[in-house]
C-alpha cells in the first residue's frame, strides 16, 4: 500500500522508527491541498502539520510503500487526532497514484510549530531531495 508523507514522516529516520519495513519509493505532489500547522503537541511543543483542501495549492511529499502492519503502527502512533484518507498524487512523470495519508480530524486555528519540529520536516525534504523553494512556499513556515 502507498502512503503519502508530507511533514515529519518525510524524515526517513523518523519513519524507519515508526514503520520499520517502510520502503521509500518516489516523490509526489498532492494538488489542491496546502500544508497547515494547527493544534498543540506536547511531544513537539507546538502546532503540528496537517493538510487541508485549497484550490490551486499543492503539497510536496514522498511515497512510501507500507505493509498492513506498518499502516496499523502509523494509525496507532497518530492516535485519535488523525484520520487516514485516500488521495491521488502525481509523480514527476505525470503518473497518478492512489495513496493514503493522515489528516487532523479537527482543523483548528493555525499555530506555530516548534523549531525542533520544523528541523525534522526540513530534514525530510532533504531526504527526498525536494527543493527548499517548494517546501517553503507550500508549507508557509
Amino acid at each position: 500500500m502507498y502512503y503519502f508523507a508530507f511533514a515529519s514522516n518525510l524524515n526517513r529516520k523518523q519513519m524507519s522508527e515508526r514503520a520499520p519495513s517502510a520502503k521509500p519509493r518516489f516523490s509526489a505532489t498532492l494538488p489542491n491541498y496546502k500544508l497547515v500547522f494547527s493544534g498543540w503537541s506536547r511531544n513537539w511543543r507546538g502546532a503540528v502539520a496537517s493538510i487541508q483542501q485549497s484550490r490551486g495549492d499543492k503539497v510536496m511529499g514522498g511515497i512510501y510503500e507500507l505493509s498492513e502492519q506498518d499502516i496499523a503502527r502509523l494509525v496507532q502512533f497518530e492516535g485519535t487526532d488523525y484520520t487516514n484518507v485516500k488521495v491521488l498524487v502525481f509523480r514527476d512523470t505525470g503518473e497518478v497514484v492512489e495513496a493514503i495519508t493522515f489528516t487532523r480530524k479537527r482543523q483548528e486555528e493555525e499555530g506555530k510549530p516548534s523549531p525542533e519540529y520544523l528541523a525534522v520536516i526540513k530534514q525530510g525534504y532533504m531526504d527526498w531531495d525536494l527543493t527548499a523553494d517548494n517546501s517553503d512556499r507550500n508549507n508557509r513556515y
